[in-house]
C-alpha cells in the first residue's frame, strides 16, 4: 500500500516522490535535511508537519543564530555553585521538534555547536528530553546550471552531514506537474497550516509499530542490499561511513514499515539516492555510478542465476581479480557484457584504463566471453591511443616503436621491469593517462596511478591461464 496524500493533505504539493522519504524520518525520529532552490516550499513543508502533529516547536535561522538564542542566557545561582541557564520563548530546552533553516550559511564554528544537538539531543552536555525531531534545511552550496548562486551557502562539514539520515533534494517548478503547479500558484493556500491530527498522526502510529517490529528482526535482503551497496559506493571513490551503512539499512526499513514489508526495486533505488550525505558537501554522485550500484546491489539482495556470478564479481575489492574472474569463469557473453560496462562505470579514470588495456587484447582474440556492447565499451578506451603525432591505432601502435611521448623517459623506472608484450601495452597505457590526464590533477599523481597500474595489469596476467598472455 502506498499513503502517498499524507503531505499533500497539509497543503504542500510537488513532494509525491519524496513523500515516503520525509514519513520515514518521522517513523524513526533520525533527522532529516532538505536541499532545494529558495521558495520550494522547504521550510513551510517543516512548520506544517510540527503543526499537523500538535508539537512545541523551535525555527531557527542558522545565518542569525546565536548561541545564547538555544540555551538560554548563564546565571549563577543565589550560591554561585552552579550556573543556570534563564530560559526565554525561543530556547531549545523544551522543544519538541526543532528546524534549523539555512544551516548551509551556518558559520563552522557555530555549525560544531549545533552537532551535538542533530547527533545527540544535546546542549552544553545536557539531554533535550522532550525533542522528538531535528531538521535541517538549507539552499544548493554549488551554482546552479541557470547560473542562480546562493552566495554565503558554504558546504556542511562531513561530520555534520552524516548525522542527517535522509538529505533529500526537494523538487523545483520545473519537476512538479501542471496541476500541482495550478495548486501551488493558487494564493488562498499562503500561510494555511493544516492540523491534520486524525491523518498524518494516525497512519505515523501504525507505522512506527511496524518499524519497531521489522528492527527487532530486519530482513535479510535488506541487511545485503546495504552491506553490498557501501562496498561498491567505496569502490567507486563515493565512500561512506559504517555507521551510514548501517543507517542506509534503518532507512529501508522505516520504508517497509509503510509498504507493509513489501517493497519494490524503485524504493531501494530512491532510498540509496537520498541516504548519502555528498550533496550536503557540494558533491553530487553521478546517476550513472548510483543506477550501476544500486542494481549489483539489487542483484546481492535478490539473486538468480547468472546474476549470482556477477554480484559475486561486483563485490571483489580488488580489480585485478576481477579481471582474472571475467577471463577465467564469466559464464556467457550477455553477462560478460554486463560485468565490463558495470565495472567502468563504477571504477575511476585511471582503474577504467588499466582494465580496459589488460582486457581489450583477450576480448578482441575471441578467448572472453563478452558481446559486441562490451568489446565496444573497452575499444572505447583501449583501441585509440591519442600522441602528439596524432591518432594511432592499437595495432599500429602495438607494432611500432620510437614513438615514445616526449616524457616517457620519466618513467622508464616504472617499465625498466616489464618484458615483451607487458612492456608495450604498459607503453600505450602511459600515452593513454598521459594525454588525457586521467584522474590526475598533477604529473607526480600520474606517475603513482601509472605504476599502480602496470601492477595491476601485472598481477592479472600472473593469474591469466590463457597461452597467448603466458608471455606477458
Amino acid at each position: 500500500m502506498n499513503d502517498n496524500g499524507l503531505i499533500r493533505n497539509l497543503g504542500v504539493y510537488g513532494y509525491d516522490e519524496v513523500e515516503p522519504l520525509i514519513l520515514a524520518a518521522l517513523v524513526t525520529g533520525d533527522p532529516l535535511l532538505l536541499i532545494g532552490e529558495a521558495g520550494t516550499g522547504k521550510t513551510y513543508l517543516l512548520n506544517s508537519i510540527s503543526e499537523a502533529l500538535g508539537l512545541e516547536h523551535r525555527h531557527y535561522n542558522a545565518s542569525l543564530i546565536s548561541f545564547d538564542d538555544l540555551v538560554g542566557f548563564p546565571c549563577p545561582d543565589t550560591k554561585f555553585t552552579k550556573i543556570k541557564y534563564l530560559e526565554t520563548p525561543a530556547t531549545a530546552w523544551k522543544a519538541e521538534s526543532i528546524l534549523i533553516d539555512e544551516i548551509s550559511r551556518c558559520k563552522p564554528e557555530h555549525q560544531n555547536r549545533l552537532f551535538s544537538l542533530i547527533h545527540e539531543r544535546k546542549l552544553q552536555g545536557m539531554n533535550l528530553p522532550k525533542l522528538h525531531y531535528r531538521w535541517a534545511a538549507m539552499n544548493p552550496c554549488n551554482q546552479d546550471q541557470t547560473g542562480e548562486n546562493y552566495e554565503g551557502s558554504i558546504p556542511l562539514d562531513p561530520a555534520l552531514a552524516d548525522r542527517f539520515s535522509f538529505i533529500v533534494q526537494v523538487p523545483d517548478w520545473s519537476e512538479i506537474s501542471d496541476d500541482d503547479r495550478a495548486l501551488i500558484a493558487d494564493p488562498r493556500g499562503d500561510g494555511r497550516i493544516s492540523r491534520d491530527v486524525t491523518g498524518l498522526k494516525k497512519k505515523l502510529t501504525g507505522f512506527r509499530r511496524r518499524f519497531k517490529r521489522l528492527l527487532s528482526k530486519p530482513p535479510s535482503e535488506i541487511l545485503r542490499y546495504a552491506t553490498a551497496a557501501g562496498t561498491l559506493l567505496g569502490e567507486a571513490r563515493y565512500r561512506i561511513s559504517p555507521r551510514r551503512v548501517r543507517q542506509l539499512a534503518k532507512n529501508l526499513i522505516a520504508i517497509c514499515s509503510q509498504r507493509n514489508g513489501r517493497m519494490n526495486e524503485s524504493d531501494f533505488k530512491l532510498v540509496l539516492d537520498w541516504s548519502l550525505p555528498h550533496r550536503a558537501w557540494g558533491v553530487s554522485p553521478k546517476d550513472v555510478v548510483l543506477k550501476a550500484v544500486h542494481r549489483s546491489a539489487w542483484e546481492c539482495a535478490f539473486l538468480n542465476g547468472n546474476r549470482m556470478w556477477l554480484n559475486q564479481l561486483h563485490l571483489e575489492s580488488r580489480i585485478d581479480k576481477r579481471i582474472a574472474k571475467i577471463i577465467k569463469s564469466c559464464p556467457d557473453s550477455d553477462t560478460g557484457t554486463l560485468a565490463v560496462t558495470q565495472t567502468l562505470s563504477i571504477l575511476s579514470g585511471d582503474q577504467c584504463a588499466a582494465f580496459a588495456f589488460a582486457l581489450y587484447p583477450v576480448a578482441t582474440s575471441g578467448q572472453l566471453e563478452i558481446g559486441r556492447e562490451g568489446i565496444s565499451e573497452l575499444s572505447k578506451i583501449a583501441s585509440k591511443v591519442i600522441d602528439v603525432k596524432g591518432e594511432i591505432s592499437w595495432q599500429e601502435r602495438f607494432n611500432e616503436t620510437g614513438t615514445n611521448h616526449p616524457d616517457f623517459n620519466r618513467y622508464s623506472r616504472v617499465l625498466s621491469s616489464c618484458r615483451g608484450k607487458r612492456r608495450e601495452r604498459a607503453q600505450q597505457l602511459f600515452h593513454h593517462l598521459l594525454v588525457t590526464n586521467t584522474s590526475c590533477e598533477n604529473a607526480k599523481d600520474l606517475e603513482a596511478n601509472f605504476h599502480q597500474c602496470i601492477t595491476l595489469i601485472g598481477r592479472h596476467l600472473s593469474a591469466a591461464n590463457h597461452r597467448d598472455l603466458q608471455s606477458l
